[in-house]
């Protein structure tokens, strides 16, 4: 298990991402998960570059912005529309084949305001993210389709459902992620979420039930991090805070937490007081 760090908010200059890039690196963070925009702002060979120094691999990155900002929706009943989150999800998976990363999809389904229909909503969701899959399948970029609370996107909210609609599009390169945060809204139970569909979580967000700082929530995270031991999961955990802490900030007391609930996996920073 790793632990990778979530900057929740687009950094548009490279040189400031670098420099926080390095910070998270020496916070003793193994992996950085960035939103995705477009432009991205500079050229991805650059941001390459800048990830093998600061020796932090982009983990993933987040389309959610596409959503947000360009109004792109896999479930809309305009075909335009529907083509264009396509397309732009294409770019996202051209971009994470060159970082070695991979892309996760939540927002971009869309919400109930689009299409009021569940089951329309999934065919094109469905449709749309079949085609996405087979430019992924080609230069191996996965994607992982992310259960999303029903206060922030209009369709499949659990795991049951992510499950089912990945089912539905078939591909080998479109997988299950899970997110505490929603998971504490739509499952019963968070980790026995986790050991029932351990073999299929292809990412995992860690993230208290307040979006704050660990701690300061209702997450039991030594059983959360036990459970995913317990069904082998190997791969990157990402620590997600967005509420009350700055990036900084979260990034610092998050690796403390962890390091005091894990310490034989959460690794050593090379520092961990707060840059003045």
């Amino acid at each position: 298990m790793k632990f990778s760090f979530i900057l929740c908010d687009p950094v548009p200059e490279l040189a400031e991402l670098s420099v926080r890039m390095n910070r998270v690196a020496a916070l003793g963070y193994q992996g950085i998960e960035l939103v995705a925009t477009h432009p991205l702002g500079f050229p991805v060979e650059a941001l390459a570059s800048a990830a093998e120094r600061a020796g932090l691999p982009v983990v993933s990155l987040l389309s959610g912005w596409s959503y947000a900002n360009e109004g792109l929706c896999l479930a809309s009943p305009d075909e335009v529309i529907r083509d264009r989150a396509v397309a732009r999800l294409v770019d996202y998976v051209k971009l994470a084949a060159r970082l070695g990363s991979l892309v996760v999809v939540g927002l971009m389904q869309g919400l109930r305001q689009d299409e009021p229909d569940p089951a329309k909503a999934n065919e094109r969701i469905a449709a749309a993210l079949a085609r996405v899959a087979r430019v992924a399948e080609d230069v191996r970029v996965p994607i992982v389709i992310e259960p999303v609370n029903h206060l922030q996107v209009g369709f499949n909210h659990t795991a049951a459902e992510v499950a089912e609609l990945v089912d539905r599009i078939g591909s080998s390169a479109v997988g299950l992620m899970l997110d505490t945060l929603h998971m504490n809204i739509e499952e019963r139970s968070v980790v026995d979420t986790i050991r029932r569909y351990g073999a299929q979580i292809g990412h995992f967000h860690l993230c208290e039930s307040n979006g704050g700082p660990f701690g300061s929530g209702n997450v039991d995270f030594p059983a959360v991090l036990g459970a995913l031991a317990e069904v082998g999961y190997d791969q990157f955990v990402s620590v997600k805070i967005y509420r009350h802490a700055g990036w900084e900030e979260a990034g610092c007391s998050a690796m403390e937490f962890l390091r005091a609930i894990c310490p034989r996996e959460a690794p050593r920073s090379t520092t961990v007081s707060n840059r003045s």
